[in-house]
């Protein structure tokens, strides 16, 4: 498999989710700035959306979105558990928090809170709403040790991801100790460890 990536985007969740799996990918990392591959290639001739993740498999098909490549990773190993079976009400709970980190906190993240150009306004809407779903989500981790249950999901993977995105831009974890600590927990875990140090941003 190839996994075409940015350090710390959203397709990160992809990484690790492949490395809790037992995979390592190959890594093509993507200049989302430039559009361009560390040939100088384009990554329009690659992905036309110009955006990560993209996971190229053995047979060259080529796919993309965040939640649906982590289903297909945690259905590639079913003993890992990172997706419940077809048909477990467990797998319904994964999907949900999938969801919710989609809708909930990946969109409403970027691009609006990426861009400078973005009013104040907007920008400060977009915070208070993170906030209430960080609270929510601060509360749902007081209850069990991870997003959808008692155990490490692709779930944890997407929204490790999202959730470490609000230091960079300024937001504080401080309100949220037990978000702070789910956070601390999934960042230990080696194969979370090997995909961040495998993404330590390389200079095209």
């Amino acid at each position: 498999m190839k996994l075409y990536f940015a350090p710390s985007a959203c397709s990160q969740a992809v990484h690790i989710a492949l490395r809790e799996a037992g995979l390592t990918p190959e890594l093509a990392q993507v200049d989302l700035t430039t559009h361009r591959l560390a040939d100088g290639s384009d990554y329009h001739a690659i992905n036309p959306r110009g955006y990560v993740p993209l996971l190229e498999l053995d047979d060259g098909s080529r796919h993309t979105e965040v939640a649906a490549l982590l289903q297909y990773i945690g259905d590639l190993v079913p003993a890992k558990g990172l997706m419940p079976p077809v048909g477990a009400r467990a797998r319904l709970g994964v999907n949900e928090w999938l969801t919710f980190v989609s809708s909930e906190l990946h969109k409403v993240f970027s691009p609006w809170l990426w861009h400078k150009d973005t009013a104040e306004s907007t920008r400060k809407a977009c915070k208070d709403k993170i906030a209430l779903r960080f609270a929510e989500l601060d509360e749902v981790l007081g209850q069990r040790d991870y997003i959808a249950g008692d155990h490490f999901t692709v779930a944890d993977a997407y929204g490790f991801t999202i959730v470490s995105w609000a230091p960079m831009l300024g937001m504080s974890l401080q309100p949220y100790p037990r978000l702070q600590a789910w956070l601390a927990r999934i960042a230990a875990r080696p194969a979370v460890r090997a995909a961040l140090d495998a993404e330590r941003p390389v200079k095209s």
